[in-house]
């Protein structure tokens, strides 16, 4: 498979990997559409995740990835894997946070971690990756690179405006994980990292790269667990004679799946998966009070804006730089997403009445994120939409990163797991350096140069 830009001429994975925006810009996409149904039909309840991700591996990156290389970097990332289990009559939860950082950005931060050390193995170079975060990012991509061959990762992140579980998260490794307290915003750590990597003393001793979200690395393997998802349903009819071709409308008995979105490379992933032959009866895009694209749907009109802040924090964007891709995926034709993608917003007040009524009907503690994408798929169930079809919520997040709110919705706090209490514990190490790009610079160039 090869990847372009908007207006960029095709490269291969390894290239696109590496320089994380398209020379134009742009964020690299998919250029050709493989299908990949034939796979998909194969996959059963009893395929294991490692197995199913590294035979798409190998089929989607295949020549530069071959069978027993995408094993080898599946089987190095992929020491979690998803549960699936039942909520109500025709609601399930896809969990996706049973790894190290309890969110579902562990998937493609470790996919992409696995993917970049098997290179620079080969190779026999060494890298330097910078990344800034405003918390849950920063985190997975921390603990994704984490004593990774050849690989040293540093994150910059605003001083006093992270929580403390995602401090320690992104101080307690060591290691070649090394932390940047800067004494500013979140925008001054992203606006850092920008002058670092154009920074000509930088480049020239130094091969910087980064692994934010919207690195194609991290957005592909989001796509293996709808496939995994999708599979273990099998035994209920879930087969491949209910796709629809890719140029089409999802239709049939196959699943929904719901995803809350904020930047929109989690519903992108499930996007592609379908257009390769993956059944998808249809996706509903979750938001909060940032709903742009729900408002897409509906008017064919994308009109970015300041984003609001709410419950679902992660999912506070107002100008979602995944977008582009997901237009892409339907040529910039609005009536064909809308045929296949459902938007729905959720308010703050639904979102903690969502996550009461969970926890007291069914006895699950849900994140806000997963709450906003239980009571879209409720609304979408009660509407009469797909009867045919469950409705897969792709839960994001354990309730233990959320447990000030998880309280103030449900009268308890939830229970931490123990990678989480554990790294509380921990010791903090962390540099703290100013907003000017010359304090950078030598500090990288002293470790690393």
């Amino acid at each position: 498979m090869r990847f372009t830009g908007a207006a960029s001429p095709p490269v291969g994975f390894r290239e696109a990997l590496f320089a994380g925006l398209a020379p134009d810009g742009s964020l690299y996409r998919p250029v050709e559409t493989p299908d990949l149904s034939r796979l998909f039909a194969s996959f059963g309840p009893d395929t294991g995740f490692v197995e199913l991700s590294a035979r798409m591996t190998a089929a989607l990156l295949a020549p530069e990835i071959d069978e027993p290389a995408a094993r080898r970097i599946c089987e190095r990332a992929f020491t979690f894997a998803p549960a699936l289990r039942r909520l109500d009559g025709r609601r399930r939860l896809l969990e996706l946070f049973h790894g190290p950082t309890c969110a579902f950005k562990d998937f493609g931060a470790q996919f992409l971690a696995a993917a970049m050390e098997a290179f620079v193995e080969t190779e026999g170079t060494r890298i330097q990756v910078l990344v800034a975060t405003s918390g849950d990012t920063g985190s997975a991509v921390a603990h994704a690179f984490h004593g990774r061959a050849g690989i040293d990762v540093v994150i910059l992140y605003p001083s006093g405006r992270v929580s403390e579980l995602q401090e320690k998260q992104l101080t307690t490794l060591g290691g070649n994980v090394h932390a940047l307290e800067l004494d500013g915003s979140f925008d001054d750590c992203q606006r850092l990292a920008k002058e670092a990597f154009r920074d000509p003393a930088l480049a020239q001793r130094l091969r910087l790269t980064s692994a934010n979200s919207i690195n194609i690395g991290r957005l592909l393997p989001q796509a293996f667990s709808y496939a995994w998802a999708a599979a273990q349903l099998r035994e209920g009819g879930i087969t491949a004679r209910a796709h629809v071709a890719a140029a089409g409308s999802p239709g049939g008995a196959a699943p929904v799946f719901c995803v809350p979105s904020g930047n929109f490379g989690h519903l992108t992933a499930g996007v592609y998966a379908w257009r390769w032959g993956l059944p998808v009866a249809r996706f509903i895009a979750a938001t909060n009070a940032n709903d742009e694209v729900p408002r897409y749907l509906e008017d064919g009109r994308f009109v970015p804006r300041a984003s609001l802040s709410t419950l679902s924090n992660a999912m506070d964007v107002g100008n979602p730089s995944n977008f582009e891709r997901l237009a892409d995926a339907f040529a910039g034709d609005a009536t064909a997403m809308a045929a296949a993608v459902h938007g729905c917003s959720v308010s703050d007040g639904d979102t903690r009445t969502g996550m009461r009524e969970t926890w007291e009907r069914h006895g699950v503690i849900v994140d806000p994120h997963t709450a906003v994408g239980c009571i879209a798929a409720e609304r979408f169930i009660a509407a009469g939409a797909c009867p045919d079809s469950e409705v897969i919520v792709l839960s994001t997040a354990h309730p233990g990163k959320f447990t000030e709110t998880v309280q103030m919705a449900i009268g308890r706090p939830p229970e931490l797991p123990e990678r989480l209490s554990r790294c509380l514990r921990l010791p903090r190490q962390a540099t703290r350096i100013g907003v000017d790009i010359d304090g950078l610079r030598e500090l990288l160039l002293e470790r690393f140069g």
